[in-house]
């Protein structure tokens, strides 16, 4: 992409979510007693109405006639608008990925709630002060194009070759929450900060550029715009069933196993949201036992709820695909103290 955006502290790629929001009806939100405003990560809402979102906010719709309004962006995007808003609020409830959504808390934008079905959520997935909560679990990973790549890659180091030059592309670091797992992830494969930014910054060769959307790249994937991209399973698995050439991988280094990390959608109430009460419904319908089992059926994630136990379609293919990849567990806690930092020294390296 042409434009460049930087990370977290960009003015304008916040202000461009304004004409997305009145589109959306959230300007008004605040004026309207029977609707509920929810600020997104992309990956959840499908590309053909076909999404776990879709079907989740049809049956919350239903239900409790409470309509929901929804905006989407990239996981820095939201907590950014969220901050801007935070002496007007116009969301009631965001969802990003970590370490966003921690970021959000310890900004203050996030009011303790625990939701309905929280306590059937693992410790790790959630926050011991109820700040957030995961709604879906999910991972960390790659795609490329299975139809055009004959050798596809396998490691990091396949990926500087010159056949990528300009047909290789992820998400922006501090504005995608994909992005930004790329940086967490190469910091544990390479072994931290230095040989990771050493990889990047050779790596930089064959990026096209910017992109602060994830969900955008797996469509020029599929028609061979691109060979590789970033990306996450859940979201991947649920864009393949319209995009057949897509193929979900995981980059190990050379020599070495394949590699990731859990990526969870966090959900959290918003403070001082202007319909709290719509909201605190809405959490608890994300975390019921229907809405679980749709993670897999529809939206081709992971539940969030432990004592689900799904053996749909997509679950199986799922749990084949992650057979063999080694899971790590990163320090949050230290990403969210030290993330802006991180994405400073990427940017230097990289030019971006």
């Amino acid at each position: 992409m042409a434009s460049r955006i930087k990370p977290l502290t960009a003015a304008a790629a916040v202000f461009a979510l304004a004409g997305s929001l009145t589109a959306c009806g959230g300007n008004t939100a605040a004026d309207d007693k029977n609707v509920v405003t929810v600020y997104s990560a992309d990956g959840l809402k499908g590309e053909k109405g076909d999404g776990w979102y879709d079907q989740l906010f049809e049956d919350f719709e239903k239900k409790t006639g409470i309509e929901v309004k929804y905006v989407e962006g990239g996981s820095g995007e939201m907590v950014q608008r969220t901050l801007r808003e935070k002496m007007n609020p116009q969301a009631d409830v965001l969802v990003t990925l970590p370490p966003f959504i921690q970021q959000a808390d310890g900004k203050g934008l996030l009011k303790e709630y625990r939701p309905k079905g929280s306590e059937k959520v693992a410790a790790a997935g959630k926050d011991p002060g109820g700040a957030w909560t995961a709604v879906v679990n999910n991972y960390f990973g790659f795609i490329r194009n299975g139809k055009e790549l004959k050798e596809p890659p396998r490691t990091w180091e396949d990926l500087l070759d010159s056949s990528y030059r300009n047909k290789l592309q992820y998400s922006t670091p501090g504005v995608a929450g994909d992005g930004t797992a790329v940086l967490i992830k190469a910091m544990h494969d390479f072994g931290g900060e230095k040989p990771a930014l050493d990889y990047l910054e050779k790596l930089q060769a064959n990026n096209v550029g910017p992109s602060s959307s994830t969900s955008k790249l797996a469509p020029k994937v599929d028609k061979g715009e691109l060979l590789v991209a970033n990306g996450d399973v859940q979201m991947n698995h649920a864009q393949s069933r319209s995009m057949p050439n897509l193929d979900i991988w995981f980059p190990a280094r050379e020599g070495g196993k394949p590699t990731t990390f859990a990526l969870p959608y966090m959900a959290g109430l918003v403070r001082h949201a202007p319909h709290d009460a719509n909201a605190r419904k809405l959490l608890d319908f994300m975390l019921t036992e229907r809405a679980q089992h749709q993670v897999s059926e529809v939206g081709g994630g992971f539940a969030a709820r432990t004592d689900i136990e799904a053996n749909d379609d997509n679950a199986v293919q799922l749990e084949k695909l992650m057979k063999g990849v080694e899971v790590f567990e990163p320090d949050w806690q230290d990403i969210g103290k030290n993330l802006d930092r991180y994405v400073d020294a990427w940017q230097s390296a990289t030019g971006s």
